[in-house]
């Protein structure tokens, strides 16, 4: 006698390249435990096809999304409920312009299919955190049969919204690092040499790395102020900047400097050398999933606790694989100039950052995400 095995679905309004290798491990993953997984994608609005970051699956399923622009917001609609008929879970993405989630969270789906949840939990990154917008995200956090949370940032948002812990699979969000583990290893040392006598970074001396796009939410007035003051009394100190943005031309006024030297945007070996040739990872403002080259690289990461930060912080434990400081170009430069000066304990963080990268990968990622998922299609429905 033939079992149906329960069929999963995960909706994506478009699908990242980033994402490609997760989905491709996550199918076999479910496969292992007896679920069928089908992956539901739309296409990139037009305000995001510039971004060129859609990748394709031929497995996927690709719908046609239907998009509104209002006020200068998109609002989309996917219409995938046909393609979800007699499903045993639908995972929706938490996004509010996502206007199609909204009958699902209402109840008005199939009463058979469990509904799951995947995201944030609230936009970290909102100008308004209590305007209406983030008001209403939080009306429906507890309007799904099982959450799917990005950290552990996240699941404590939803226990605080009353959501049940048991129902909570935290996937610790990650990409596949094997690359730029592959890429550090394969950079000599009379390259890393050579690079740093490239920026006048004597022997011993401690350089500086930001790594990332270049756009206000990094807060890179801060960070270079926090550098001109810890030059003033480490004159040896230098600082490399990687990425490009709409922010460079804030990068303008220390071109010339000296302990200054803007990279450019690199990636694969040339990013790994950058890595290798530095000692510390000075991001004041937004950490998001960068936060994972830090710790392949065990290149600790200096951050402020006040930036609208992404939920991958949770990652950073202050004092143990990074630090973390008031939000002033003062507290930063102080605590840079610190490790600056005790270059043991700026070797304990780096240590620690990289034994820390071993919990945050992608084959972590994928075996709590099918776990959860196996978990959900058995529990009882919750709505």
């Amino acid at each position: 006698m033939n079992v149906k095995r329960p069929q999963v679905a995960v909706l994506q309004h478009r699908l990242l390249h980033y994402r490609l290798g997760l989905f491709e491990q996550l199918r076999l993953a479910c496969e292992a435990r007896g679920l069928d997984l089908h992956l539901i994608h739309g296409d990139a609005t037009p305000n995001e096809a510039v971004r060129k970051d859609t990748g394709t699956l031929p497995w996927a399923t690709q719908i046609k999304n239907r998009v509104w622009n209002i006020g200068g917001r998109d609002l989309l609609w996917q219409p995938f409920r046909n393609e979800v008929r007699g499903f045993d879970l639908v995972v929706l993405m938490q996004e509010s312009r996502l206007l199609s989630n909204y009958p699902w969270l209402f109840g008005w789906g199939p009463k058979a299919t469990r509904v799951g949840y995947w995201g944030h939990g609230r936009n970290f990154q909102s100008d308004a955190p209590d305007g209406w917008r983030e008001r209403w995200k939080g009306k429906l956090l507890t309007s799904v049969d099982w959450w799917f949370a990005y950290t552990d940032m996240t699941a404590s948002i939803l226990t605080q919204a009353g959501f049940p812990s048991s129902r909570v699979t935290v996937l610790n969000n990650a990409i596949d690092n094997r690359s730029f583990e592959a890429d550090l290893a394969s950079v000599p040392d009379d390259e890393v040499r050579s690079l740093r006598a490239s920026i006048g970074a004597a022997d011993g001396a401690c350089v500086g790395l930001y790594c990332g796009s270049l756009y206000p939410d990094k807060r890179l007035e801060l960070m270079i102020d926090a550098c001109e003051k810890v030059v003033a009394k480490h004159p040896g100190f230098r600082m490399v900047v990687i990425g490009d943005g709409p922010s460079r031309p804030l990068l303008e006024g220390v071109m010339n400097k000296p302990w200054f030297h803007w990279a450019g945007a690199q990636r694969g070996r040339q990013k790994a050398a950058w890595f290798r040739a530095s000692q510390l990872f000075l991001n004041p403002g937004l950490v998001g999933l960068h936060i994972l080259d830090s710790f392949v690289a065990g290149v600790p990461m200096i951050t402020t606790r006040d930036a609208k930060h992404s939920p991958e912080v949770a990652y950073l434990r202050d004092g143990v694989n990074g630090l973390v400081t008031d939000g002033t170009a003062d507290a930063y430069a102080a605590a840079v100039q610190a490790l600056v000066e005790e270059p043991a304990r700026r070797e304990a963080l780096a240590t620690q950052a990289k034994a820390d990268a071993g919990h945050y990968t992608l084959d972590a990622m994928v075996e709590r995400f099918a776990d959860g998922l196996a978990a959900c299609v058995v529990a009882p429905r919750k709505r």
